[in-house]
């Protein structure tokens, strides 16, 4: 029989744990159809509510539950490599405990496994329930990153997809310690089917995504997955640079010929100014990458293990 991992990325999921699998479960006579033998990894990311004691509870009923608990909050990309490392199926599928991934999708994705896909991926088809001006910035970032990423990042792409083991094993294969799982998924290429859904809220709980950390994510992809904006600085300070000699070949011969030394102090006021922030830009563009360099060549561990089942 072949094995099937469920990577399910846990923070502050309480009430949706045992939610989750019941829902899971829904799929058993698909299980059983296929022949398919189930390993279901909670990856608990450092949760300070009750999250642990319920998968706990989960594991005492079924021997398929297995756990992950890390020391604090890593964060999702952390818990999703965990996952990944801990996964032992010959397929392995990944979804958000808070059931906006619906797991009633699993035979329609595990078809087209069956068909030859490589990985089966998911997307909103809309963004219903979500505030407007997060859905403006969420389809810029997705618009930028296919002009400047060779990585395929489709919008409104969730981190739901079923994956066969080599795809996982091409993942594994890349231990960046910046990780940026659309990204990633992307890069490693093979060929993906994908299926669309209507937008999904919560069951229960709160979304832990602010605005201001989805805006430090997408920053973090576009460094991760892209040069252009160091290209950008590069050009402005060509540009710039040009412009400042250009404009000291005019001063010097209005000057000569005109003897006008005094006049253009709010324009010149206004230059410095203007040139001051773009190279404070430039300089936060290089700083990105080079702190991205700095922890990576660290080599810290992408997470720690407080507890393992």
């Amino acid at each position: 029989m072949a094995l099937l991992s469920v990577i399910v990325p846990c923070y502050n999921e309480e009430e949706n744990v045992s939610c989750f699998y019941d829902e899971l479960m829904k799929n058993n006579a698909f299980f059983e159809e296929k022949q398919l033998d189930l390993e279901v990894i909670y990856v608990d990311d450092g949760s300070a509510d009750g999250t642990v004691p319920e998968i706990k509870k989960l594991a005492e009923k079924d021997r398929c539950v297995k756990m992950i608990s890390f020391s604090r909050n890593f964060g999702k990309e952390a818990a999703i490599y965990a996952g990944f490392k801990k996964a032992q199926g010959d397929y392995v599928v990944m979804m958000d405990a808070d059931l906006q991934d619906p797991p009633a999708l699993l035979p329609e994705m595990f078809s087209y496994i069956e068909q030859g896909y490589d990985s089966v991926a998911t997307r909103r088809v809309s963004r219903k329930g979500e505030p407007v001006i997060r859905s403006f910035f969420a389809r810029t970032f997705y618009k930028l990153m296919k002009k400047i990423s060779k990585a395929d990042i489709v919008d409104g792409a969730r981190d739901y997809r079923l994956m066969t083991r080599q795809v996982v094993d091409s993942i594994l294969a890349m231990g960046e310690y910046n990780r940026f799982s659309k990204g990633i998924f992307g890069w490693v290429g093979y060929e993906t089917k994908w299926i669309e859904y209507e937008n999904i809220e919560r069951l229960h709980g709160e979304t832990k995504w602010s605005f201001w950390k989805l805006f430090i994510y997408s920053v973090e992809g576009i460094t991760a997955f892209s040069t252009v904006p160091l290209a950008i600085a590069s050009v402005m300070g060509v540009f710039f640079c040009a412009a400042a000699f250009l404009m000291i070949l005019f001063i010097l011969i209005r000057s000569l010929v005109w003897t006008d030394p005094v006049g253009g102090w709010p324009s010149l006021v206004c230059i410095i100014c203007m040139v001051s922030g773009v190279q404070l830009l430039c300089i936060g563009i290089i700083g990105q990458y080079l702190s991205k360099t700095y922890l990576e060549v660290k080599h810290r561990p992408i997470y720690l293990v407080k507890e393992e089942l």
